[in-house]
């Protein structure tokens, strides 16, 4: 995770913590692969809750909670559950930052999924992709695993990293709701089902849900020797939110 706050605000005061603060903190031991993004981010927001702290830091771990997939049922109950024990008036203060986070207007689409495909299983959390993903998606297998087929579901608000396959293709069949594709450098495409997109060998490209809509594709994989799959960077809040 980049993060360059302690040299924004203490850089030239105290190098020596902006260091640890930019470098180690954010860029080691959040980058740890035993815990996902998403527990970190749950395990952050409910030390700082235990402790009091109810300023911009907390506000600032909760919309990073909201981005790695913590929904807001999620986070009502890790705040209802950490208030039994670390008492009731932090449990106020924490509830008043995270309503501002988690909107009314914008979870009902979430908590509901619906337009999915009858034909194609949703499947299971898709758990072992977890930090590659912003929001929560869901992954089921088609036939034989030799066929390298699966079926991706995106709640709305969900995509995926940028990302490369390596000398292997990909293939997308979109079967229900509406989505996203886009190639570095490119206009972005809106995807809806029967739509088909042929993504090439070592083009970075990255896709997902519209962010009122579920969205299911097919996802194909072009066999090649020595294939490989390369994670990249997240698709900036900014760049996606803007999106019509």
């Amino acid at each position: 995770m980049k993060q360059t706050a302690g040299r924004d605000q203490l850089g030239t005061f105290a190098p020596e913590f902006a260091h640890l603060n930019d470098d180690i903190l954010f860029g080691e031991v959040w980058d740890q692969e035993a815990l996902s993004t998403k527990t970190k981010c749950m395990l952050t927001v409910t030390t700082l809750m235990a402790q009091g702290i109810t300023d911009s830091s907390l506000l600032y771990h909760l919309q990073n909670a909201k981005k790695h997939g913590v929904t807001r049922a999620e986070i009502a109950a890790l705040i209802t559950h950490v208030t039994m024990y670390a008492g009731w008036p932090k449990g106020w203060a924490v509830f008043n930052l995270a309503k501002q986070v988690w909107t009314e207007d914008e979870e009902g689409a979430v908590t509901s999924p619906e337009g999915l495909s009858e034909d194609f299983p949703v499947g299971d959390p898709n758990t072992a992709y977890v930090k590659f993903f912003i929001g929560n998606s869901y992954l089921a297998s088609l036939g034989d695993p030799q066929l390298g087929a699966c079926n991706v579901t995106f709640e709305p608000g969900c995509r995926n990293n940028w990302h490369v396959h390596h000398k292997g293709g990909q293939v997308l069949i979109c079967i229900a709701g509406e989505g996203w594709y886009q190639e570095w450098g490119k206009p972005v495409q809106k995807l809806t089902p029967g739509d088909v997109v042929s993504i090439a060998p070592e083009v970075k490209h990255w896709h997902g849900a519209t962010k009122d809509s579920w969205f299911q594709h097919i996802a194909l994989a072009v066999p090649a020797e020595g294939a490989t799959n390369e994670w990249l960077e997240p698709v900036e809040d900014k760049d996606y939110l803007a999106l019509a």
